[in-house]
Parts: structure tokens; sequence; C-alpha cells
């Protein structure tokens, strides 16, 4: 029966509370740059995207297939000097040129570069600081524009010299067109 079948599933299902032994890990020293986004809480996640946001003192690169205006809300708060790139194929057409234009009249001192990503990546990515000493790069799991509608992550990478060859591709890559 229909009932049998959702109490099935229910089982299979990780509550908030089953999850509480494991988000403590994330409260240890070792773990500041790694969060775990939470189903229905969404301001937590922007308060995640804002903090990694928030690090960039020279460059910020987000690698995101999935954008749209929250994702320009939330990259608004970055630090005015910050050389902000957004690398994206715009999958969807979330993001149109009148929002993309009315943000930058609105944000004139938040100065963002659009670039494709030539249709070769899934996952997300932040990178910060690219080339120097405070260099992070971290691996998201959600798109920040939709962060908290599903269990997710953000994760810092360690071995942040693998990512140095994709990286310098993407810096390469033409510029991308809204519609």
């Amino acid at each position: 029966s229909e009932v049998a079948d959702v109490i099935g599933h229910l089982g299979k299902l990780v509550t908030k509370s089953e999850l509480s032994g494991f988000m403590n890990l994330f409260r240890e020293p070792e773990f500041l740059n790694e969060y775990v986004l939470l189903y229905g809480q969404p301001f937590e996640s922007d308060l995640a995207y804002s903090a990694i946001y928030g690090k960039a003192e020279k460059t910020l690169y987000v690698i995101d297939n999935y954008i749209g205006v929250k994702t320009l809300a939330l990259l608004k708060n970055s630090k005015e000097a910050v050389k902000i790139t957004l690398f994206s194929d715009n999958v969807g057409k979330g993001l149109h040129s009148s929002e993309f234009n009315d943000f930058c009249k609105q944000y004139p001192d938040c100065k963002i570069e659009l670039k494709q990503t030539g249709k070769k990546y899934h996952d997300r990515y932040i990178v910060v600081d690219y080339g120097t000493e405070q260099e992070k790069i971290f691996h998201c799991g959600p798109s920040s524009k939709d962060g908290g509608m599903r269990i997710g992550s953000i994760v810092e990478i360690r071995e942040r010299e693998a990512y140095h060859t994709l990286v310098d591709e993407l810096i390469k890559m033409p510029g991308l067109q809204l519609t």
C-alpha cells in the first residue's frame, strides 16, 4: 500500500538529531572552514557562503553552473577591492542579462566578471585568493542559490595544488553572455 511505501522511505531518512554528532565534528579547529548545510535552513547556508566570500582579500572565483540573483546577492558583500570572477555556463538560464545589469548599476563597487566553464564542471567550487599564501579552495555540494533546500556540505580542499591546472584553464575561458 502507499502508506507502507511512505513508512518504508521514512526509515531511510536522516534526521537532524542523527546528524548532531557528525555536525559537532565541524566545530573542531581543523574543520573551521567546513560547513554542513541542513535542509530547511537557507539562512544558515547564506551565512556560510557569505563567510567564505568574506575571506577573500584579492580574488574570489566562484565556479557554479547554476547561478541566479541570489548568487549576486551573496557576492555583493565581498570586500570592495576583491576581483570577483563567476565561472558558469548558466544552466537553466537562472541569471538573465537584465538582472545582472541592474545589479551592476545598483552595486557599482562590486565588480563581477562572468566567464564560461566550457561545459566541463558538475561540482561547485569557491577559490579564495588564488595563487597567494592565503589561497583556499572549497568544494561545495549545493549551489549558493539553493543552499538549505537539501542537506549538503562545503569542505575546504587541503591539496590545493591538484586544482591549479583546472583553475588556470578556467581563467583563460571566454566571457559568458547572458540572455
